[in-house]
């Protein structure tokens, strides 16, 4: 059973979120301004509240990848003076990659859904959500599913190609482009349906959130490693540098909006911007440092990239023209894990001169025009997807 719903979840009549016993899914954005209060606070209020699950780096993004010091978890409930409700991280107690249980949701009638999805197939938020909605087909567990809405964070515009079944998990959600362009609750939608559910789902629109109507989707960082305005907007693409030794600014104050090395200092020298220029953003030369992640505590030269106002960008094909231009230009950059995280073979073979800028410019347009007839079967508003058509080869 679905439904799209245009009344907020307070409003709701229905008998299990009335009686029933419940649990949340949710990080530090949502929170509502009009009550300056999280939705797990209300919640718990009414007493029937039983879990809450957490992204694995903390609810507040608080958890660093440094590995310098022992993970510590706060004890949520005493701050938040919830006694008697559990907040349960996403991952096991080894610290491996969360694998949701049946028994996990035994005790509960109902599972309310609030977090901002990033816009891009590598988001593991929504990597969770839809290892649930398996989960809870195949199992057969009987439970509601209630998602509130949310705007992509970054628009409505599309990028890259959808992933094949049977790539590396670094790649992100089979069957997602890189840039989907989808609400939370369309991409919830689509996951439905393609698992093949019967369970019930309730989509409450972003319309008749308080939120909308008061903060913009990046007011709170949707994670720590998304912090900034711009930051979602460069993401999809620059994510593709985690599959080369190449630093993205992790481990820094701009993650995806920088890149760099080491060893770039010299070949950067006899470097001009045009080789690596994109009509969407403006290239500013800098060194950072990042505190921890890839080239730790070591100098960096590269770029900081900074969007050009209204003028479209096309982050992945950008992403791979700067590859293509320092692989080309003799930049010792090792690229061995590239195909783990790009799952597609013409992208690669870009990189490597091996296909011709037309090709892959192609490639993407055929890929993007799929995926937006695709989605339209399970949109939810009006507003439609779009794609940037002027990519420089």
């Amino acid at each position: 059973m679905f439904s799209f719903r245009t009344t907020p979840l307070d409003r709701q009549e229905d008998l299990v979120l009335r009686k029933g016993s419940l649990a949340v899914l949710c990080n530090q954005s949502a929170w509502d301004p009009e009550r300056q209060e999280y939705l797990f606070g209300g919640l718990y209020r009414s007493g029937r509240l039983r879990k809450v699950f957490y992204p694995a780096d903390g609810l507040f993004g608080e958890i660093l990848p440094d590995g310098t010091a022992p993970r510590k978890d706060v004890e949520y409930d005493r701050a938040f003076g919830m006694t008697g409700c559990r907040f349960i991280p996403l991952r096991s107690g080894a610290g491996e990659d969360f694998a949701p249980d049946p028994s996990m949701f035994e005790d509960v009638d109902a599972l309310i859904v609030e977090y901002q999805d990033t816009g891009s197939r590598y988001d593991s938020m929504t990597a969770v959500l839809y290892d649930i909605f398996q989960m809870i087909h195949i199992s057969g567990l009987s439970l509601s599913v209630y998602i509130l809405d949310r705007e992509n964070i970054c628009g409505r515009q599309v990028e890259g190609t959808t992933l094949c079944p049977g790539s590396s998990e670094a790649a992100g959600i089979e069957g997602i482009p890189h840039r989907h362009g989808l609400t939370l609750g369309e991409l919830a939608n689509l996951f439905y349906s393609e698992v093949g559910a019967k369970f019930p789902l309730h989509i409450i629109s972003y319309m008749v959130r308080p939120a909308t109507q008061y903060l913009m989707p990046w007011s709170i960082p949707p994670r720590p490693d998304v912090p900034g305005l711009f930051t979602s907007g460069f993401y999809c693409g620059m994510v593709l540098l985690s599959g080369t030794d190449l630093s993205w600014g992790e481990g820094t104050s701009r993650p995806y909006e920088l890149f760099g090395a080491p060893y770039l200092e010299q070949w950067l020298r006899g470097c001009g911007l045009d080789s690596v220029s994109d009509a969407g953003v403006f290239l500013r030369r800098t060194v950072f440092t990042p505190r921890f992640g890839r080239w730790q505590n070591q100098p960096c030269f590269g770029f900081q990239l900074l969007p050009r106002p209204g003028v479209p960008y096309h982050s992945v094909a950008h992403a791979l023209r700067i590859l293509r231009t320092l692989v080309s230009g003799r930049a010792p950059v090792d690229i061995t894990m590239l195909p783990e995280v790009t799952g597609d073979e013409i992208f690669c073979g870009y990189v490597q001169g091996a296909v011709p800028g037309e090709e892959l410019k192609e490639h993407i347009k055929v890929e993007e025009q799929k995926w937006i007839r695709k989605a339209r079967r399970y949109m939810l508003y009006d507003d439609q997807l779009v794609r940037v058509k002027t990519i420089k080869n």
